[in-house]
């Protein structure tokens, strides 16, 4: 019996696979269960194009980020932080800062996707910031006084 796979089944396939099972796990697990639906022509058919929908919005974002990756890389960003009197820095700058100095700069970029060692005194360090697995902008944060 083919099935189409609404949902991942381990050792049958992943979401949205056409998979051959047997007739009566098909009918009395996968079915029953909501795990898949029988594999007609037209689920076949609708199947088909929601994959092709999917791989064409992925194709999309990927263009989108690399877009903004190309945008961001080599920018230099400005992080104020409270110093002392002898230059001394109050914590450390985090991905946090780094995060709402972007976004004054009207880029939306969450602290998660900022990678950065921790940086403790005033100057220019580098960063990544990773939007997606292969699409890295390199920026470089520049600490400054208050």
């Amino acid at each position: 019996m083919k099935v189409i796979l609404l949902a991942d089944v381990k050792d049958v396939g992943k979401k949205g696979d056409v998979a051959e099972v047997s007739d009566g796990y098909g009918k009395n697990f996968l079915i029953k269960k909501g795990f898949a639906k029988a594999a007609t022509a037209s689920n076949v058919h609708e199947a088909e194009q929601k994959k092709a929908a999917q791989a064409f919005h992925k194709a999309e974002e990927v263009k989108a980020l690399k877009a903004l990756a190309a945008t961001l890389d080599g920018k230099s960003v400005p992080v104020k932080i409270k110093v002392s009197e002898n230059g001394k820095v109050f914590g450390s700058v985090t991905t946090l800062h780094v995060s709402e100095a972007l976004s004054k700069l009207g880029f939306d970029i969450d602290k998660k996707k900022i990678k950065m060692d921790s940086v403790k005194n005033l100057g220019s360090y580098p960063a990544e910031i990773r939007l997606m697995e292969g699409v890295v902008a390199k920026i470089t944060v520049v600490v400054e006084s208050l």
